[in-house]
């Protein structure tokens, strides 16, 4: 089957400096992608040398770079206090961010767009494991409504500029992502950064408790971003909405979004002593249930992705290992 992309592609990855974008570089450079030899290059500008919020900055950069493919991993992103405390925030600049990369790429012909979404998008109480069809089903988790409706609207953006005028953009909605990279403000940070960022620190202090918000009752599902980067690359390289055999919508009408996970999950309760094990602490978890959970259930239907040849490769377990071999590495705490 002939790829979608090419080695000598111009590829833009967006928010390339965060943990997505490291993780989707690495991935398309192991793939051969950006190689001098093929005359390709993937492009990450750093925030000071474009500023994605200001739709005058991103044209002039997409005329003086002219990119082929391009990969939206930037966002604004962080925790359910994060969201909580900062929506207007997560609306507007996650609007701004995705309506100028994805508008400009249309205007200078990008021949292909990848949008990265996020698992939030769903209804709080969808069915589980979650399809595709479940999008806008029902009411979204108050916590991250957002964050969620401007992902939403990135979704529908690429959607409707595919079926209007032919343009070549596709959208991987991932469950929650770890690893090397990740934000580990305790406050602002998703539930397994701040969770190993405890547990590592009050066991190198040692401190003989630590405090986990909320009930512990949640499931959630983890992708390590090594396979988030691999997914990526997969996709734009083979995923062809318009072909015979993709997946489809359960009314049979092609489907531009694809849900991207392990397939498995796990209570958050047990995740907690799942990290508490693999750093050795020996201590006591008091558990804040005056902090809120967010949605009870957050697991994903991936059928559709795997159908396409793709599946995780990291198991839990071997992604927190690795995730802390990095902490100690770089020596972050």
């Amino acid at each position: 089957m002939t790829k979608k992309i090419s080695l000598d592609d111009r590829i833009f990855i967006a928010g390339s400096n965060g943990m997505a974008g490291k993780a989707i570089y690495k991935s398309l450079k192991k793939a051969g992608y950006g190689s001098i030899k093929n005359n390709g290059i993937l492009l990450t500008p750093k925030r000071k040398d474009l500023n994605l919020l200001e739709i005058n900055d991103v044209e002039k950069w997409f005329y003086k770079n002219k990119p082929t493919v391009v990969v939206i991993a930037a966002a604004k992103v962080g925790g359910i206090l994060a969201n909580s405390y900062f929506p207007s925030e997560f609306l507007l600049d996650n609007l701004k961010i995705q309506n100028n990369i994805i508008e400009t790429s249309w205007k200078y012909k990008v021949k292909r767009l990848l949008f990265l979404g996020s698992s939030c998008i769903y209804p709080k109480f969808a069915q589980q494991p979650i399809q595709e069809d479940e999008l806008l089903t029902g009411e979204l988790e108050k916590t991250n409504e957002c964050y969620a409706i401007a992902k939403i609207a990135g979704i529908k953006l690429c959607e409707a500029l595919r079926e209007q005028y032919g343009f070549d953009a596709i959208s991987l909605m991932p469950t929650n992502l770890y690893g090397e990279g990740d934000n580990y403000d305790v406050e602002n940070g998703h539930v397994m950064a701040s969770l190993i960022k405890k547990f590592y620190i009050n066991k190198k202090q040692s401190i003989d408790t630590v405090e986990c918000w909320g009930t512990g009752s949640p499931f959630r599902e983890f992708l390590h971003v090594e396979d988030l980067g691999d997914a990526v690359t997969f996709a734009l390289e083979n995923w062809d909405p318009n072909s015979p055999n993709a997946p489809r919508k359960k009314d049979g009408k092609p489907l531009y979004f694809l849900n991207v996970g392990t397939g498995e999950d796990i209570k958050i309760k047990n995740l907690a002593d799942k990290i508490s094990n693999l750093v050795n602490f020996k201590g006591k978890i008091i558990w804040d249930t005056t902090k809120p959970d967010g949605t009870p259930r957050k697991k994903l239907n991936i059928d559709k992705m795997t159908s396409l040849g793709w599946k995780a490769k990291i198991s839990l377990e071997e992604g927190i290992i690795r995730t802390l071999k990095s902490i100690e590495n770089e020596n972050l705490f």
